[in-house]
């Protein structure tokens, strides 16, 4: 497997989402309004930068939610087979795996499965930063506890709808999410002034 198999499978990854992330950019403008008028009332503004990285934010979590949550028959196309390399999940529908790293022993394409690892990892890592860049008060803690709340709610949503529930995905989702957070721990170590900007202001009084 090549550079170009590896690239060929993100671009998957990035057209199952689409849908989603176009239904969360509507969600995001229609919002809008009743979100700026609420922040007004409590004599708070968001600054423009601060919306555009929330738009980035709604774009990514209605991505994930298409990739996630629906079928993988709907949206998905990498149930299909890309160059002979079956894509679907590493466990049989509707199975259960509770074996910490079982997936690391099935002992067969290797970078592949590390591949796929990693993309759990690298997928859940604007959770935590944004979240921590846009709302005050998130401690790594809190932001812990987010991840292993949305990751397991995720992989319990997909017994339902005839996908796989893996203990390994729901660690590393988390992990993502968490190394999220220290992204956004060492920019508001060195640019704090930077980093607070993208938090709601209080409004000036002229």
């Amino acid at each position: 497997m090549d550079l170009a198999f590896y690239a060929a499978m993100t671009w998957r990854y990035i057209q199952a989402m689409l849908p989603g992330a176009i239904l969360a950019l509507a969600l995001f403008f229609l919002l809008r309004p009743f979100r700026m008028r609420r922040l007004a009332g409590r004599g708070l503004s968001s600054p423009l930068r601060r919306e555009a990285v929330l738009l980035l934010l709604y774009l990514f979590s209605g991505g994930m939610a298409a990739l996630t949550l629906l079928p993988s028959d709907w949206v998905n196309p990498l149930v299909n087979l890309i160059y002979g390399v079956p894509l679907g999940p590493f466990f049989s529908l509707g199975s259960v795996n509770l074996n910490l790293f079982a997936t690391l022993e099935l002992g067969h394409q290797t970078r592949f499965t590390i591949f796929i690892l990693l993309g759990n990892i690298i997928m859940f890592i604007p959770f935590g930063f944004f979240a921590a860049l846009l709302w005050r008060g998130f401690t790594w803690k809190r932001v812990l506890v987010l991840g292993l709340c949305v990751t397991a709610f995720i992989e319990c949503w997909q017994l339902c709808i005839d996908r796989a529930f893996d203990i390994d995905d729901l660690l590393f989702n988390a992990l993502g999410v968490l190394c999220g957070y220290w992204l956004w721990w060492l920019l508001e170590r060195a640019a704090p002034a930077f980093a607070g900007r993208f938090q709601v202001q209080e409004k000036s009084v002229t």
